[in-house]
């Protein structure tokens, strides 16, 4: 596929995905985070807990990754501010080497939402995110890059009527590696008081060189028996697959919140 092409795909995407909230009638409260890559600028609540494990595959031509499992600790100061901790155990396969197995790299976050006008207003956050290599041999292995990173994204959400929209950008300082930078979009649908579906555009990429990979998929929330809640997702990359361009990717998982809450009040 040519450039141009892949531009224009990439347009039509973004105009199916805006215009989403002209077609809903009853779209709310879209939210990122888990099952989704986009986060958003909601937090646990003053000593509530938000644990989320699930399985995430990557997978492209002749390899994969995959996070089995992946597991992100939320915790709540206050009512602005999430404690954030997530690592996973990885498999790596490269075709036709067997597959590798190690633990990713620790990431530590601290998200203040610092502006916030109300569930029918505007909020704004910061999600600063240091990722740090764990004492072992991933790095030698090749399952985890070589240096440490610390991510510097913006959240934002505004509601327009029914409709709710979460967007993220970010820039990615890397040491050992290239600055990348990230950007996404979430649309949901309630359509019930337990099921939420949603649409994300997400993309990330690098800036010397120039590399981008942009990706969209559809997913959903269901509200099992509190306090679990199942997370759903599946995508694929929007360019051709090719070795650095996923063909599947995708999240399959539950999310715990603690103390127990009643679905029925939410």
């Amino acid at each position: 596929m040519s450039a141009s092409r892949s531009t224009a795909m990439l347009r039509r995407i973004f105009h199916v995905i805006c215009a989403l909230p002209f077609f809903a009638s009853s779209i709310a409260l879209a939210q990122g985070g888990p099952p989704y890559y986009t986060n958003d600028p909601g937090t646990p609540g003053n000593k509530d807990w938000e644990i989320n494990l699930g399985y995430m595959p990557f997978f492209f031509t002749g390899q994969s990754i995959s996070h089995t499992p992946d597991v992100d600790i939320n915790f709540g100061v206050g009512d602005r501010i999430q404690l954030t901790y997530e690592d996973a155990w990885l498999r790596v396969r490269d075709l036709p080497a067997p597959a590798k197995y190690g633990m990713g790299q620790d990431q530590l976050g601290v998200k203040w939402r610092f502006y916030d006008s109300g569930e029918e207003g505007m909020a704004f956050s910061v999600f600063p995110q240091l990722s740090v290599n764990n004492p072992n041999h991933a790095v030698q292995r090749g399952i985890t890059p070589p240096g440490a990173s610390l991510l510097i994204p913006l959240e934002f959400r505004k509601k327009f009527g029914p409709v709710d929209l979460n967007a993220e950008a970010g820039y990615n300082l890397v040491h050992l590696g290239p600055d990348g930078w990230l950007t996404g979009l979430v649309v949901g649908h309630d359509f019930t008081k337990r099921l939420e579906m949603d649409a994300e555009f997400y993309a990330t990429g690098t800036f010397h060189p120039s590399f981008a990979q942009p990706t969209l998929d559809v997913g959903a929330r269901y509200k099992m028996h509190r306090p679990i809640i199942l997370l759903l997702m599946a995508g694929r990359g929007v360019r051709p697959a090719q070795s650095n361009q996923p063909f599947f990717v995708g999240y399959f998982g539950v999310q715990i919140l603690l103390p127990p809450k009643s679905y029925d009040r939410e």
